[in-house]
């Protein structure tokens, strides 16, 4: 029976066993349908639309995702999960404006040198490494695993920020 449930193929609706290594139970069910799927993934949809159309309103999109969500939800007669989405987007805003202050601060204070760049890309990789970290007071994870997971998936992002950057460039010269 263990081996059925990790089967990569489960009938719709079914509650999904935790992943290897994670001993606890999941409410997670696998959506079925266009409009369960939706449904599921209406909180993700909603804040990544938000933050890419309008990059500063981080906590804007998360309050508008967990209102979705919930409203998605409601449509399905479950119980409601967050009770206070404001307070949510609240902490993202708070977080989205110390955090991303952090690459500013070579730029903004007199301490680069002439090096503003290269300042702001290691203030920028050890605030990754050092929120990531500071997740394990807070989680079962190792720190030193949460703070290579978050630098690494930063340093992938800030990666193809730039070669997106890059290639808007190269394909509207004189753009930049």
């Amino acid at each position: 029976m263990h081996s059925q449930c990790r089967a990569e193929h489960r009938a719709p609706g079914t509650v999904r066993e935790a992943p290897p290594g994670m001993n606890r139970p999941s409410n997670h069910r696998e959506p079925e349908g266009a409009v369960q799927i939706a449904r599921h993934y209406i909180r993700d949809v909603v804040y990544g639309a938000n933050d890419g159309i309008i990059t500063t309103s981080m906590g804007v999109g998360n309050y508008l995702s967990i209102r979705s969500d919930e409203s998605a939800r409601a449509a399905q007669d479950l119980p409601e999960e967050e009770a206070r989405p404001a307070r949510h987007g609240f902490a993202t805003f708070l977080a989205f404006f110390a955090a991303g202050a952090i690459p500013l601060v070579p730029y903004v204070l007199p301490i680069a040198n002439g090096r503003s760049l290269a300042a702001s890309m290691v203030l920028t990789f050890a605030a990754l490494f050092f929120v990531g970290s500071m997740r394990a007071l807070v989680t079962i994870d190792k720190w030193w695993w949460a703070g290579l997971e978050m630098l690494g998936l930063g340093a992938l992002v800030a990666v193809a920020a730039y070669g997106s950057g890059a290639f808007v460039s190269w394909l509207i010269p004189g753009f930049a």
